[in-house]
């Protein structure tokens, strides 16, 4: 068993590392390639060409295993997405990153919530009320990937001009909204009906109040103390909190991807234990365990499952509503504030990324059983798809110039 696991492992990480290699070769974010291997590693190559092998490689008692350490990674990733997100970049932003985000969230919304209506007959699984089903599916469709962006933003030179800090700003809103809305699913789906679900988001609710003002003001006051020769202790001290705090969130029944997220979120900035330690979680989970949920995903992802023709325009529609929805309301929102339109092109560009953020979203939905696995591959593919065509549009927009308005004129 033990040796099964050491060898999964060691080939979604180095095959993993691989995809990433060549996505960035190709002027791609590594998460684009390390995404198409995973499904790649699933039955949507691997074990229909060779299903031995596949079997072999990744045997059914091992994925357990892979998941439980994926699982973990993806813990650790969603305690350094809230790290990043820097609240503070709203400032002096104003009205554009309302409008923008706000439109960015809840356009893609009702667009997803109308498409949902039509899935849920052929898509449903067999029990799961219309309310949770369409809710997921509008979420899934309102995500943008903050990390993925930020990185998008930087490798072309766009993180620190006034659209790429009005994009970044977005994402962080976006991304706080649609983890609020996918923890009233995920109550909603836990089941004992309306009342539940509302209970479950007020418990969430107040645990982030609690966060934010029992727990970020004794962080802040604990920093002062935190020389740099305490590099180990804050690491250990922030693996944990992200652990305990995933717990807490997972007993209130919401998620504990939630609660990992908001510890991140409320964990003070420019301390340079802080960034040392986040450095050090990044450097190991990121492109070791995190390889493993990707695995997961692509496991779960079975192309051949859409079957004939109609399952496939029924993905060629989910993918037409979710760039149109995404990428047009931040185009229109941002003209509306005043972007010139090659700015305004490229926010609604940068907004139409899902990259990693959609895989976490859309593995919570097929956990609950929300959604089964002919749906779970199709919103994977249009993930993959969405934030593969965002390195190269940012590419072209900003060879012609983009990049350089003044936010909100």
């Amino acid at each position: 068993m033990a040796g099964g696991v050491l060898i999964a492992v060691a080939v979604v990480v180095l095959a993993c590392g691989v995809g990433g290699a060549v996505a960035r070769r190709l002027g791609q974010p590594a998460v684009v390639g390390e995404i198409a291997v995973g499904i790649l590693l699933g039955p949507s190559l691997a074990g229909w060409v060779w299903p031995a092998g596949q079997r072999w490689l990744l045997p059914a008692e091992v994925l357990p295993h892979l998941g439980e350490l994926g699982g973990l990674g993806l813990v650790v990733f969603m305690f350094l997405v809230g790290l990043e997100l820097d609240l503070g970049m709203l400032r002096g932003l104003g009205r554009a990153v309302v409008v923008v985000s706000q439109a960015s969230v809840w356009v893609p919304l009702a667009c997803g919530g109308l498409l949902a209506l039509g899935l849920y007959g052929p898509f449903a699984p067999e029990g799961v009320g219309r309310a949770e089903f369409v809710l997921f599916v509008a979420v899934a469709l309102s995500v943008t990937a903050f990390p993925v962006l930020a990185r998008i933003l930087t490798e072309q030179g766009l993180y620190g001009t006034p659209v790429g800090a009005l994009a970044m700003a977005c994402a962080a809103v976006v991304d706080v909204v649609a983890w609020c809305l996918l923890a009233v699913v995920v109550a909603v789906a836990g089941g004992g009906g309306a009342g539940a679900g509302l209970w479950r988001a007020a418990l969430a609710a107040g645990f982030v109040a609690g966060m934010w003002w029992g727990v970020r003001p004794l962080l802040a006051r604990a920093a002062e103390r935190w020389g740099p020769d305490r590099g180990s202790g804050v690491l250990v001290g922030l693996f944990g909190g992200t652990c305990v705090a995933a717990y807490a969130t997972e007993a209130l029944g919401v998620h504990a991807l939630f609660g990992a997220f908001v510890f991140g979120a409320v964990v003070p900035r420019g301390v340079k234990a802080v960034e040392r330690a986040a450095r050090r979680m990044r450097e190991f989970a990121v492109p070791v365990l995190l390889p493993l949920f990707f695995v997961g995903s692509g496991l779960r992802t079975d192309v051949g499952a859409l079957g004939g023709g109609a399952a496939w325009l029924w993905a060629a529609g989910v993918l037409g509503v979710a760039v149109a929805a995404k990428w047009g309301a931040g185009t229109v929102a941002a003209l509306a504030v005043g972007q010139r339109r090659g700015d305004a092109v490229l926010l609604g560009a940068l907004m139409n990324c899902r990259g990693v953020t959609e895989l976490v979203v859309l593995n919570v939905g097929l956990g609950l059983g929300v959604i089964g696995v002919e749906l779970f591959t199709v919103l994977v593919l249009m993930a993959l798809v969405t934030t593969a065509v965002t390195g190269p549009v940012v590419r072209v927009l900003g060879a012609r110039g983009s990049g350089g308005a003044e936010p909100g004129r």
